[in-house]
This record gives structure tokens, C-alpha cells and sequence, in this order.
């Protein structure tokens, strides 16, 4: 199972050498923290942000130090907020979530990750593959639940999703099940026809339940970056988000943009991929996301003498 230091290795071996010579200290702080922005700017780390933690540390730790990393990793973890506590079940049951993203994001095997997270907690989950676009769509998220164990409804290539939806919802209630993952089809952001069909998934969903879905969350692949959050805007207006599913953050040097997500839209990180395992997806929290990033400077330090 992958781990938090693992998977954020290529993006914290951009920082170490900043951040050794900020724990050291000295006369060259100043020069250190310009570089040391420079290094989140690199990171894809927002720049505004950027900017307000170089000022900060300036005035509470201008002159480096041990003082001045601890200071760092404060501000980081302040940045990204401590979302409400969240939990699979709700007042209506089944709970439903619908999973959205572009083409090759990871959404068909984050929203299999996500039943194994909901089913490990003990709840009933049912899939249903209203990807009908791709002919394998519906072949690959069944063999996900034959290996998950859980329920699935699918549909034929190139029927209508919405349809596929209000049926996977519709077995999802008569079968008792505690939680509903709705795989859609990938699609580009700046494509309106497909936006207005993730609509319509949308309201027939609401049209079975009034409520559904309770959770629209949005899959983004961490190896694109800053221009991920152009398309997390984009979905956000189409379909107002509930929540953020960041994947391959293993495969990416820009996990800064996870910074991004949450001072720009407003929408809390709810789980983060770390790797290719089916229990490689993991509730997001601030503080491990931060230690990760950063590192142990004072190790490093010791390490280069």
C-alpha cells in the first residue's frame, strides 16, 4: 500500500535543498526564501499564495532557522483548511454520489477505489456504469465489482446515461443499499452538449429521489497540474461540486495545485490517490499532505555534513 512519503517523493526532492538551507539559517535567509518561492512556484503551487507565504515567513522568520520550516508548514496546512468531517451515510439511503471528470483522469478506477473505501466501513455499494460512451466503460468498472464484490447495473454502448442513472438509483433502492457510485463518461469541460448531458444525469437522478445526488464529486489528475483547475471551474459551474478527488498525485512533481482547489473553488479534497492499488486511495488530510511535501529539513541538514 502506498504511502503519503512515497507518493510525494518527486515533488519534495524539488524543495530539499531550499528547504536544508532554511533550517540552517544564517546570512543568506533572504536569498534562500526567494529561492525558496521560486521552488513553490515550480511545485504549482498558486502564485498569490506563494507570494503571501514569502511574506509571512519574512516577518516571523526572516532569518532562517528551524523556526522558520515550522513556520512553513503551519502556514501550508492553514492554506488548506480542515474540511467537515464527512461520512458515507446520510439521512437518505441510498447516498448518492455522482463522479465526474475528463477523459483519462483515473474516474472509472477512482470510483471503484471509492466503493472499496465505502464498503470497508461496512456499507452495501452499488455501481453504476453510466459511461456509455466508451464500449469497454461498462466491461471495466463489472470487473471492479466482481473483484469488490458489490452490485453493479450497467448499459448498453451508447445508450442514454441519464436512463442508465435513474436505473442503477432505481435497483440501488430496491436492493437496500447504503451508498449508489455513478461512473460517468469522461468529457471535455468546454464542451456544452456534454455538460447539458451531465446535467440531465443530474436531474433524472433527482427526479427518482428528491436530494440525489448528494455528492457530485470531480476527479482531477494531479499530473496536469494548475490546468487541472480550469477544468475543475468549468465542471463547478455545469454542475455544482460537493467535493474534489485528486488522482495520480504518485506520478506528479505538482502537487502544489492541490493548494489551488481549495482557495479557488471553496470545495474540500475528500480523498487523494497515492497509487495504482485498490487500497491506494486515502481521505485527505492536511497535516500528513504537508509533512510529505516538505519533508524533514533538520534530517536533511544532518544528512549533508
Amino acid at each position: 500500500m502506498a504511502n503519503w512519503f512515497s507518493a510525494l517523493a518527486r515533488t519534495r526532492q524539488q524543495l530539499t535543498q531550499t528547504l536544508t538551507r532554511l533550517w540552517r539559517g544564517g546570512a543568506a535567509a533572504g536569498q534562500t526564501l526567494e529561492n525558496l518561492e521560486e521552488q513553490l512556484l515550480r511545485a504549482d503551487v498558486p502564485s498569490r499564495l506563494a507570494g503571501e507565504l514569502l511574506q509571512q515567513l519574512r516577518r516571523t522568520a526572516g532569518e532562517g532557522g528551524p523556526e522558520a520550516v515550522a513556520e512553513l508548514r503551519r502556514l501550508l496546512a492553514e492554506a488548506l483548511g480542515q474540511p467537515a468531517d464527512f461520512t458515507w451515510t446520510g439521512d437518505r439511503k441510498p447516498r448518492t454520489f455522482l463522479i465526474v471528470g475528463v477523459n483519462g483522469s483515473g474516474k472509472t478506477t477512482t470510483c471503484a477505489k471509492l466503493a472499496r473505501q465505502a464498503a470497508q466501513t461496512g456499507c452495501r455499494v452499488l455501481l453504476g456504469a453510466a459511461d456509455t460512451f466508451r464500449a469497454a466503460g461498462a466491461d471495466q468498472l463489472a470487473r471492479w465489482a466482481d473483484y469488490l464484490q458489490c452490485d453493479v447495473v450497467t448499459g448498453a454502448f451508447g445508450a442514454d446515461a441519464a436512463a442508465v442513472a435513474f436505473d442503477a438509483l432505481a435497483a440501488a433502492q430496491a436492493r437496500g443499499c447504503d451508498v449508489l457510485l455513478i461512473d460517468t463518461a469522461g468529457r471535455m469541460h468546454t464542451k456544452t452538449p456534454l455538460m447539458r448531458e451531465l446535467q440531465k444525469v443530474r436531474d433524472v437522478l433527482a427526479k427518482r429521489q428528491p436530494g440525489a445526488p448528494d455528492e457530485v464529486w470531480l476527479v482531477l489528475d494531479a499530473t496536469l497540474g494548475q490546468n487541472a483547475i480550469v477544468q475543475a471551474r468549468q465542471f463547478h459551474e455545469a454542475v455544482p461540486l460537493t467535493g474534489v478527488v485528486i488522482a495520480k498525485v504518485d506520478g506528479s512533481s505538482k502537487a502544489g495545485f492541490i493548494f489551488a482547489v481549495t482557495r479557488e473553488l471553496g470545495v474540500p479534497i475528500r480523498f487523494i490517490g497515492l497509487g495504482e492499488g485498490a487500497d491506494d486511495l486515502v481521505p485527505f488530510e492536511a497535516d500528513p499532505f504537508v509533512e510529505a511535501l516538505l519533508g524533514k529539513a533538520e534530517r536533511s541538514a544532518i544528512d549533508a555534513r
